[in-house]
Parts: C-alpha cells; sequence; structure tokens
C-alpha cells in the first residue's frame, strides 16, 4: 500500500527509509510499530529496548492513511440523523488552499463531534463551501476562465486537504452555493421575503467605479476617492438597489440576544455586538432653525438625541455628507463638492470637517428668557465624515463637553473656544475643572444650565423634551441604528435575483417552476479578460418574457450578496438532496437549531445577525409552520456559539530597520539566538497575523506530512484554549509526538489481556483485606489506587473539558498527566494499567482519532472502529471512595528535637532520595500543624534528613 496522501498537494513524498517516510509495505501497517523486519514479535523485547525501537518506528503519517482507508470503507452506509448532535463550523470560501486558522476552528469541530460520538449520540458534522463572490470573479478575469471552473478545482483542492485532517465529515451532505441545486432553493427564499414585502427595490447612493462598471464597498475607495483596483475616481451614483426589511424583526432579534445569553451560550462580546449594531436608542428629534442668509433652504434642521439632557451644551452642529441641506448647498459652493469628494476614502473616524458658509444654527433653547447667554448663541454647522448620513437624521449636535466624538472634532477646529460643561458628577461641579476629557455620565445639571442646576440629568432631560414639544420644536422617539439589508450586486459570479422587469407590469417574480434562474455562459467575456458585469451585455438572457402579460420584458441583472447564501446554509445541510423545497418542515423541527456552531469572532455582527433574521423568516414562514403565522418561541439558529482565536506564525524581523525577513534572510543553526544573515545581528522574533508579506504562513500539510495528522492536532489544541490568539510553534509539536511514543508504549507493553473482574468489584474486595496485606501487596494496592484516582479524576476534567469547549487545551495536558501516572506505577495489577490504558485511549480519541483506533485495534483485537461502537466514553465508576490513599505517621524534629507528629500521605512505593524528601516536604506543608509550626526558614533548612519511609524528618538548621 503506498500512502499517497501528499499527491493532491503537488509534493514528492520521502523515500521509504528517510526521517520522515510516508510510504511503507502494506503488511507492516497492520500494528503501530512498522517493522522492517515484520518477524520480529516487539513483545518479546525488553522494556528499555522495546521503547527505543518505538520510538524510532512510530509512523503517525502511516497511521493516518491507514485508517483513513478503513473509515472510508465503513462510512458507506447511510448514519442515523434521529436525535443527532449538530456540529458546524463555519464553511470555507474556497480559496484553493488550507492554512491553520482553517486547520484550527476544523480541528475543534471534528474533536466536538467525535466526542459526541463516543457519547452515544448520532452527530451531523457537514462540509460545504461558500463559493460565490467578488474573489472568484476577479481571479476568473486575471486568469480568462470562467470562475465556475476556478472555484471547482479550488474546491476539489481543499476537499482532499480536508480530508488529510483526519475529520469525520459527512460528505454525503456536501454542498456549494454556486450549484444551481442550492442557489434555485436561495432564490425561491428571496420570493418567499418578496411575496411578503421583507424583498424590495428602491434607490440608493453607491460608491460606483466607472472604470471597472462596479459599485465599490467602503473599504475599497483609497484616501483619495479613487478605486483600489482601476484607479479611477469614484463616483456617488444613486441606483436601484435591492434590500430585505430586516428592520421588521429588529425587535425579535434584539430581545432574544437575552435567550442566547443564558448558561453563556453565546460569547458576551458577540452578543455586545449585536446590540451594538441594531443600536436602539430611545431619545428626541430637535429641531435647530437655521439663518441661511437667502439661500432658501428649510426652516430647521432636525437633529436625534438620546441625551437630551446636554442641551445647554451644544457648540455645533454636523451634518452627514448626504445630508439634503449638504446637497444642495454643494450644487453652489465648489469648494464644498471637492470637499465631499474626498469623503469615500477616510475613515470612519475622521476628524476633518468642512465649516459652512453663510449657515447657522440656534439652539431651540434660546427661545427661553432664562437661558444662559452662551446658549443663545448661533451655532456653526460642519459636514463631517464621523456623521452617518443612515442614522438618526443625518445630523448631530455637537456638545463637546459631554461626547467624546464631539470633544475630539471640536479641539480639533475650535481649539481656542472654551468647551461648556452643563452636566457635573455632583452638585460642587467638580468636573468643570477636568476639561481634557469629557464627562458623559448623567450627573448634576450644572449653572450653565440655568434654571434646571442641580436637578439630576435624566429629569432635566425629560422636562427639556416636554417644553419643547409644548413649542413644537422636539418629539419624542426611538431611532434603531440597523438599516435594511442592500443585497444588490453588480456582479455576475452570485445568485440572480429572480426578478423580471416588465414595462406594463412593473418588477414581477419568477414563477417557480421556471427557478433555478440559472447564470448564463458568457465565455468571451473571461476569455478577454473584460471587466463589469457580464449580465448587462448577455442579451439572449436578458431579454425574456413577462410571466404575467406575456409581453416583452428584461431580467434583472444584480446579483445577490454572499451572505444571502450563508444566512441559509446552515438549513440545506439538514435536507441537502431535496430537489422541491430547500428542506423538509419535519427535517426542520426535529434537526434544528444547530447545536454548536464555530468560527472566527470577524463574522460576529454581519454573518451572524443575517443568517438569525433569516432563520427567524424561514421557522415562521409556511414552508416550516404551515399557517406562516409567528410563534411565541425564540427562534435562533445556533443553540450554542464558539469563536476561536486567531492562528498567528513566527516573525523574524532586522533590528535596524524593522523589515519582515525572508527564510533565507534569517541564521537558524541556533534556533535560539537566530541572526540577520547579512549583518550578523540578532533578529527580532515575534508573533503576528500570518501574511506572505511577513514570510510567517505555515501550510499546515507541510506539518501533517511531516509529524502526522494527530500529533498536529493534538499540538493545534494544547498550545492555546480555543479563544486565545495561537502563537504557533512547529518546533513544540515534538513534545507532544513524545506523548504518543508513550501512550505507544503502554499499549504494546500490555497488548490485549483476558477480561478480568471489574474494577469497582475488584476494589471492592481488595479493600476489605487492607488490614491482612503484606508490604508486597500493600506497593500494588498503592500503586492501582494510585492510577485509579487519577483515572476518575481524569475522566471527570476531561468530560468537562469537551463539553466547555473552551478549555481544550487542558485535554491534552491532563491525559498527558494520566500517562504518566499510568507509566509511574507499573507495581499495579496488570489487568488495572490495562482498564486505565483503555480510559485513555478513548479519551484522546476525539483528538487523535486515527492513532486511537490503532491502540483499540490491540486493546480489543477485532472490534469495530473506535466511533461505530456506541457509548465507549469512559464514565465515572463509583471507586472514588474506595481509593482513598493510605496515611503514616510522620515525626517531625529540629535539629534532633521532636516538634510534633502528624499524618501525611504515604509516599509512592520505591520512593527515595530527593523523590522521598520532596515528597515529604510537601505533604507536611499541607498539614495544619505543619502550617502552624513550620516557618518558611525551617523548610529552608541547610539539610534535611528523611528516613523509614518518610515516617521521621529531621530539619537541621
Amino acid at each position: 500500500m503506498s500512502l499517497m496522501y501528499g499527491r493532491s498537494i503537488g509534493r514528492s513524498l520521502p523515500k521509504l527509509g528517510s526521517k520522515y517516510s510516508t510510504s511503507v509495505p502494506h503488511r507492516c501497517v497492520d500494528r503501530l510499530h512498522l517493522c522492517a523486519r515484520p518477524s520480529i514479535a516487539l513483545r518479546k523485547f525488553s522494556t528499555t529496548s522495546w521503547r527505543s525501537y518505538a520510538r524510532n518506528k512510530l509512523n503517525l503519517p502511516a497511521l493516518d492513511q491507514k485508517w483513513r482507508e478503513k473509515w472510508a470503507s465503513e462510512n458507506k452506509g447511510e448514519n442515523s440523523v434521529a436525535d443527532s448532535k449538530y456540529v458546524l463550523p463555519m464553511f470555507p470560501y474556497p480559496s484553493g488552499y488550507l492554512h491553520l486558522g482553517h486547520l484550527r476552528v476544523y480541528t475543534i469541530a471534528d474533536v466536538i463531534a467525535r466526542f459526541q460520538t463516543l457519547q452515544g449520540n448520532n452527530v451531523i458534522l457537514p462540509m460545504g463551501w461558500d463559493a460565490f463572490g467578488l474573489p472568484a470573479e476577479n481571479a476568473a478575469i486575471e486568469r480568462g476562465i470562467n470562475p465556475a471552473i476556478w472555484t471547482k478545482a479550488n474546491i476539489e483542492k481543499m476537499k482532499e486537504q480536508l480530508e488529510l485532517m483526519n475529520g469525520s465529515w459527512d460528505w454525503s451532505r456536501e454542498l456549494a452555493t454556486c450549484d444551481p441545486e442550492f442557489y434555485k432553493h436561495t432564490q425561491r427564499i428571496f420570493l418567499a421575503l418578496h411575496e411578503k414585502g421583507l424583498a424590495y427595490q428602491t434607490e440608493a447612493e453607491v460608491n460606483y467605479d466607472p472604470v471597472d462598471k462596479t459599485v465599490l464597498a467602503n473599504e475599497q475607495v483609497d484616501a483619495n476617492g479613487c478605486s483600489w483596483r482601476s484607479g479611477a475616481k469614484v463616483e456617488k451614483r444613486k441606483l436601484k438597489q435591492w434590500f430585505l426589511r430586516i428592520s421588521e424583526f429588529r425587535e425579535s432579534l434584539l430581545k432574544d440576544l437575552d435567550v442566547l445569553a443564558k448558561d453563556n451560550a453565546w460569547p458576551e462580546r458577540v452578543l455586545a455586538m449585536q446590540r451594538n449594531w441594531l443600536g436602539k436608542s430611545t431619545g428626541a428629534t430637535v429641531k435647530f432653525p437655521i439663518m441661511a442668509f437667502n439661500k432658501g433652504l428649510n426652516a430647521a434642521i432636525e437633529v436625534f438625541t438620546s441625551r437630551p439632557d446636554t442641551l445647554f451644551g451644544v457648540q455645533y452642529l454636523a451634518l452627514a455628507s448626504t445630508h439634503p441641506v449638504v446637497a444642495d448647498l454643494a450644487a453652489k459652493d465648489p469648494e464644498l463638492q471637492a470637499f465631499l469628494d474626498t469623503l469615500p476614502g477616510l475613515p470612519p473616524d475622521s476628524k476633518v470637517g468642512y465649516l459652512l458658509p453663510h449657515l447657522r444654527a440656534v439652539n431651540p433653547l434660546a427661545y427661553h428668557e432664562s437661558t444662559p447667554d452662551a446658549t443663545k448663541k448661533s451655532l456653526p454647522v460642519y459636514v463631517a465624515p464621523y456623521v452617518l448620513g443612515d442614522y438618526g437624521e443625518g445630523a448631530v449636535m455637537g456638545v463637546p463637553g459631554h461626547d467624546v466624538r464631539d470633544h475630539a472634532f471640536w479641539k480639533t477646529h475650535q481649539s481656542d473656544e472654551p468647551v461648556r460643561v452643563v452636566l457635573a458628577v455632583s452638585e460642587d461641579e467638580s468636573t468643570t475643572a477636568m476639561l481634557n476629557e469629557p464627562f458623559i455620565d448623567h450627573g448634576i445639571m450644572t449653572e450653565h444650565s440655568g434654571p434646571f442646576k442641580g436637578k439630576s440629568s435624566k429629569e432635566a432631560g425629560q422636562m427639556l423634551v416636554g417644553m419643547l414639544e409644548a413649542a413644537d420644536l422636539a418629539e419624542p422617539v426611538e431611532k434603531w441604528r440597523l438599516r435594511d439589508w442592500l443585497i444588490s450586486r453588480q456582479r455576475y459570479w452570485g445568485t440572480p435575483i429572480p426578478i423580471v422587469h416588465c414595462g406594463s407590469c412593473g418588477p414581477v417574480p419568477v414563477p417557480e417552476e421556471d427557478l433555478p434562474v440559472l447564470l448564463p455562459e458568457v465565455d468571451e467575456h473571461w476569455a478577454e479578460k473584460k471587466v463589469g458585469n457580464p449580465l448587462n451585455s448577455a442579451k439572449e438572457w436578458v431579454d425574456t418574457s413577462c410571466p404575467k402579460c406575456g409581453g416583452p420584458a428584461k431580467r434583472d441583472t444584480d446579483t445577490m450578496d454572499t451572505f444571502v447564501d450563508s444566512s441559509w446554509y446552515y438549513m440545506r445541510f439538514i435536507d441537502p438532496h431535496n430537489k422541491d423545497a430547500p428542506f423538509l418542515a419535519e427535517k426542520a423541527k426535529t434537526l434544528l437549531p444547530v447545536d454548536l456552531y464555530i468560527g472566527g469572532i470577524e463574522h460576529a455582527i454581519l454573518h451572524l445577525l443575517y443568517a438569525r433574521f433569516i432563520y427567524k423568516f424561514l421557522m415562521t414562514s409556511p414552508l416550516v409552520s404551515g399557517e406562516g403565522e409567528a410563534a411565541a418561541d425564540a427562534y435562533e439558529p445556533f443553540r450554542r456559539l464558539i469563536t476561536q482565536g486567531m492562528v498567528h506564525g513566527k516573525t523574524y524581523s532586522n533590528p535596524a530597520n524593522g523589515r519582515f525577513l525572508k527564510p533565507d534572510e534569517v541564521d537558524l543553526s541556533d534556533p535560539s539566538n537566530p541572526k540577520v544573515v547579512a549583518t550578523g545581528e540578532t533578529a527580532v522574533v515575534s508573533y503576528e497575523k500570518m501574511s506572505k508579506s511577513k514570510y510567517n504562513g505555515v501550510d499546515p500539510t507541510d506539518v501533517i506530512s511531516q509529524h502526522g495528522a494527530d500529533a498536529t492536532r493534538a499540538h493545534m489544541l494544547f498550545q492555546a484554549p480555543v479563544s486565545d490568539v495561537l502563537d504557533w510553534d512547529g518546533d513544540k509539536i515534538v513534545g507532544v509526538t513524545r506523548w504518543l511514543n508513550r501512550v505507544h508504549e503502554l499499549v504494546d507493553k500490555l497488548g490485549s489481556l483476558p477480561a478480568n473482574t471489574p474494577t469497582k468489584n475488584h476494589f471492592e474486595k481488595a479493600s476489605e483485606k487492607l488490614g491482612s496485606m503484606g508490604a508486597e501487596e500493600l506497593a500494588r494496592w498503592d500503586a492501582e489506587t494510585t492510577i485509579w484516582r487519577e483515572v476518575q479524576k481524569t475522566v471527570k476534567s476531561v468530560t468537562a473539558s469537551y463539553h466547555d469547549v473552551y478549555s481544550l487545551n487542558t485535554v491534552i495536558s491532563d491525559l498527558m498527566i494520566l500517562t504518566n501516572t499510568i507509566t509511574a506505577n507499573d507495581k499495579a495489577h496488570e489487568s488495572i494499567q490495562a482498564e486505565a490504558v483503555s480510559a485513555l485511549v478513548r479519551m484522546m480519541a476525539p483528538v487523535a482519532p486515527a492513532f486511537a483506533e490503532e491502540c483499540w485495534s490491540v486493546l480489543k483485537p477485532g472490534s469495530k472502529s473506535l466511533f461505530r461502537s456506541g457509548a465507549l466514553f469512559p464514565t465515572v465508576d463509583g471507586t472514588e471512595s474506595l481509593l482513598e490513599p493510605r496515611k503514616q505517621t510522620c515525626a517531625v524534629q529540629i535539629n534532633g528535637k521532636l516538634k510534633f507528629a502528624t499524618e501525611i500521605l504515604r509516599p509512592p512505593s520505591g520512593a527515595k532520595g530527593d523523590q522521598l524528601k520532596d515528597w515529604v516536604l510537601d505533604q507536611l506543608s499541607k498539614t495544619e500543624k505543619g502550617k502552624a509550626s513550620l516557618s518558611q526558614e525551617v523548610f529552608e533548612a541547610k539539610k534535611v534528613i528523611v528516613v523509614k519511609e518518610g515516617k521521621l524528618v529531621n530539619f537541621v538548621l
């Protein structure tokens, strides 16, 4: 059998006999030790020589290949999904290669899925591809090929790479969002939304690249207002765009976050980000009259504020670039228009602003006779990029004394003007002296608040709104930051919007029986490397007939945002081959929601918010509920969310200039002291986000081909808690490999042993004879109880860590401790050692599945796969009360004189020298008498004499 698992990634494998050989004779792969001379029976070696032999010959990559083939042959039947646990990592974009971030998230998902399997649960662990999107289209233009061809080739490559990870993916559920059998149902969902009035078309302002003929996100426009790709000056255009009315679900999207907060099901950080994005605010709309100096503008600018208590502190108004007042003035003011042209490339927190000439505003409180004179002064009006056109009224009242952004803006543009503080933490107005930072909390109104001085700010805010409302200058309102979801994309590689436009009937839905609306073949467009949306010029595809009146009509040439695909793909996985519907209602009711969803924090807002919206819609639609009426249930797609940290790579830089060094520019002959080849200086070592420019990327398939998937998975988990950033250090993987070797040795030493008395019965019977045991029997008892105590402790801690997920790193450390405990207590009966090793192997199986399968085949010859044998994961057996360690009296002397005597645990059998001394000192430090009578000075005595197996200790000071 030639183990050519590296074939798909184009690597030549080492020759047989080399250090990292991955191709071995078939006859040698039937056991962990891959023998050059298969006639040798390793069980006959002495312990020392066998260990040396095993350490040199354990071939983890070969085991990966062997067990992947066995799993593939066993998984041809269909698995039951009744009462399944649904574990799902966020599906990948098929870029063509896996990185360590992929390896981390998919390892976590597979580990939890295998743990659930070993607990006797049916598990759904599917895999698919988020295959539409701009990167594939740009790649197609650059290469002159159809994006479908490029995407399909990448999927094949990445699927082969994923297989190297020893994952238990259910490939029978595989899907790709660019497959017509998938996007037919995406179009069906769009039409269901359209029918309910939740999908609509209206005009929206966009960044438009006139060369590439496409819409750009704000992030794709540089500081000079030019396209990141073509370099063309970006235009602001109003285009008809399709939106989904997510705002209809905003109350449930906000309220149901409380459901997700229970039992820490979702990280608080994610919940906070979702709440902020929804952005529910209660406050008031306030009218600021304006003096336009014959410019013919509206009589007032309306501003939404959630802090009406700060009205006395308003020192300017700021308008969004899209505000109607700005648009009107820009038509007559070339300087203002030039300023507006620079805004698309500015960061959202930019402090630039344009002071509008000939325009001043008036604080509505100025009309009240007792208002302080400072508040009655007219206010400058600016255009500022930090003001959002789609929030509130596209205008803010600038309160430098009580808002961080307003303070920074005011200090930039009016640094000579004092900041007015109208709120203080207390009546003595102590905060008025601290003008370097704004006071942003509620407090007590100051003397600058006129007749409201001394009142609480919350009470004063309500009174002010009431007073202005009576004068028709304010109105209490509720505002949301959330805006309807713009899904139109002027691109080819996406789901076509199933609408035709008829001159007589207007926009008409494509009949369901005509779905999917397929993307047309436009090979000439790709071959000529044209830019823009080829759907616009696909005349035969665009021209069609109206489904309603039969007259001439045109197809919509926009495609959907790829977030639409990912908003429901997890629902398709439960019924991936259904041709008639996205999924069966019964399957949705029994298999959803997803039990565990795993992915990066970067998806905390948009993807998760859109998925929650679409799930709520579908679960209350006729597709599932039958009646289409909203139920009282809080429909949420992901019962529990796990966000894993990023993976950083080791980076070397030149201390002289900070430049990142290429691999051939670093001398690593002494890894602890890397040198810059050109200068001989010590290179600066840091861990950074992996990127080509930093030369710190690591190909996970290289690591797997060298160390095996199981060691790589274990090392990945061991290095850091799941939620933390992981600093990848491939040099340390040898520690995990050594641990697997030690487990390997235990398994081979014990081999398959005949069934013995159940462990609990063994300890119950043995404990009855404790009083009559001789020294040898007591030594065995101590070794056995030490091992089994550790087994019970480890079962508890490891089970808890698998359930917790975030502490998977402690699974590895706990299993390492158990391995050391079994190895150190070799006086225990072989049956107890074997049971302990059996438990160890089953607990490590989710992390190192191929290695564990091999061990299990040795311990239980002829048995089925670990993962097809039911509930095999160990559980505590109730023996803890029988396993209390034996104690002995220890007499403590200081300079030969008896100080006290106390009980301590008996030292391990055979302990002597420093091991015995350290044991006794540690035990004494834990006793009440030891804590009370022995100072640190005593423990640091120049000489400590321990005799009689720890029954006497003498501290010589």
